[in-house]
């Protein structure tokens, strides 16, 4: 299929459904992949726990696949990722939309626990299945989270829902991926010290219709500029109303926000590259 690829790449504990208003927008004119980290939706539980490094290989290897440089589209935790990406692998990025992205101002992890809980994070999804619990617990949780991230139902029938967050494999890998958040955080931040991030179109999305008080607000959106200002290239939308789960609730954005890359694009190949960081600011 021709058509410039994208790569698209859920939250923590994300399933591709997240993204189906979006992807149904975007694939008539794009090649877009939209897939699970394994252990989640109905991927198989992963060999190895969740890392920074091990989720970045995994964009890596489907980036490499395509067969031109991709765009990546990244929802919350996977924004880590993505940028991971970026920064070490820069000719596979042609473009990145970073979707109401984890941003950490400090990120320093004084206790590295996460390798020694991941097996007991596994161990409680495999006896939630065994029980049959997580049949329960998985899709309340599931409905809980999106209750408070989402002014919309979900994107596909109810039973396949409770197929991907009714497998105790999956509630084992939120656990994990909720461990390894902070090491992640971190991570990243010792990688941009050492590996710059490539002039490439960027649109950072910002929800704020989640957040409480102003200074909250302020502190969210101002992280979201920092990150929009990695790129000369870079822009920075925010979304009053929006609550967290911008690729299901405002599918629009997104695919203004590609739109957007694709002219950026062009016209930095037509004017050569740009100096200096010059961060636009929307409110959408």
């Amino acid at each position: 299929m021709d058509g410039v690829p994208l790569l698209l790449t859920s939250g923590l504990g994300g399933a591709w459904f997240d993204w189906a208003p979006t992807a149904g927008l975007l694939r008539d004119e794009y090649r877009v992949t939209v897939f699970d980290r394994p252990g989640l939706g109905l991927s198989p539980a992963g060999i190895a726990r969740p890392t920074l490094r091990r989720d970045t290989a995994t964009l890596e290897a489907l980036a490499e696949r395509a067969g031109q440089p991709v765009i990546v589209l990244a929802h919350s935790m996977a924004a880590f990722h993505a940028e991971a990406l970026a920064r070490v692998r820069p000719g596979l990025v042609r473009g990145m939309v970073l979707a109401d992205p984890s941003c950490e101002r400090d990120p320093r992890v004084t206790v590295r626990a996460a390798s020694v809980l991941a097996p007991l994070a596994k161990a409680t999804g495999v006896a939630l299945s065994a029980t049959r619990l997580a049949k329960v617990a998985g899709p309340c949780g599931r409905r809980m989270v999106l209750s408070r991230t989402s002014r919309r139902d979900e994107a596909v029938p109810d039973h396949v829902v409770r197929s991907v967050y009714g497998r105790g494999t999956v509630i084992g890998t939120v656990i994990a991926e909720e461990l390894a958040y902070r090491e992640m955080a971190a991570d990243l931040a010792r990688l941009r010290e050492r590996r710059p991030f490539p002039p490439i179109p960027l649109v950072v999305v910002t929800a704020l219709g989640d957040v409480e008080s102003p200074d909250k607000k302020w502190e969210w959106s101002a992280g979201h500029a920092r990150l929009a200002a990695m790129s000369p290239h870079g822009s920075h939308v925010e979304l009053p109303d929006a609550l967290h789960m911008v690729p299901l609730d405002r599918p629009d954005v997104i695919a203004d926000a590609v739109t957007d890359l694709r002219r950026a694009e062009a016209e930095a190949g037509a004017v050569g590259p740009a100096k200096g960081a010059a961060v636009k600011g929307v409110t959408a």
